[in-house]
């Protein structure tokens, strides 16, 4: 049994057509053990808050595998920065779809979520997913994020912001990554189930 923290992000209500969703069910249905929380204030978050929740969720743990996306992709890396409590002990960490930092900047509700300056250590292996016409990210994720931090980048075409409205309902391959790290993102979303809002 593994344990999973999956972190949605901004907006975020965790509909059910959502793929995070659709992951927690499925890893709760092979018996491992799935924290997914609705963070406080999804439309108007603090980071400081944020931090704070992912801060409980790690002392809680042992977490030992996180799945962010969008805006708690950034949320990792303002952990990371800051040397968050709990962080040492997770084993490996995915991030999807980070949104820009002139994205963050120009929404008032997110700008304090603006990326830190990267010269830190990510405390665990940690992947990137993101699309190549992701329009949270028009400068790439994998050069504004994935070379600084040294990351492997999988970016994937036509994938947008890996998100409902991108078809990203069930996502076969983000379910074989959280059971095989060495499980590549090379097939894209299911799309017979229809999609519900979500980023």
């Amino acid at each position: 049994m593994t344990s999973y923290l999956i972190l949605h992000g901004w907006q975020n209500h965790r509909p059910e057509g959502h793929w995070q969703h659709w992951l927690a069910d499925r890893l709760t249905e092979l018996g491992h053990q799935v924290s997914y929380p609705q963070l406080p204030d999804p439309d108007d978050p603090e980071p400081d808050v944020w931090l704070g929740e992912l801060e409980r969720h790690l002392a809680a743990g042992p977490v030992e595998v996180v799945v962010a996306h969008s805006l708690s992709a950034v949320l990792w890396l303002h952990a990371a920065a800051r040397g968050l409590p709990g962080l040492d002990a997770v084993t490996r960490v995915l991030l999807v779809a980070p949104p820009s930092d002139a994205v963050l900047r120009s929404h008032p509700e997110v700008a304090g979520f603006a990326p830190p300056p990267l010269e830190f250590t990510l405390p665990c292996p940690t992947r990137l997913v993101a699309g190549d016409d992701d329009p949270y990210c028009e400068e790439g994720a994998d050069r504004l994020y994935g070379d600084p931090l040294g990351l492997p980048a999988d970016v994937l075409p036509g994938a947008g912001h890996l998100d409902p409205d991108a078809g990203y309902g069930p996502w076969p391959a983000v379910l074989d990554w959280c059971l095989d790290p060495a499980a590549g993102f090379t097939s894209g979303p299911d799309r017979r189930r229809a999609a519900a809002r979500g980023c």
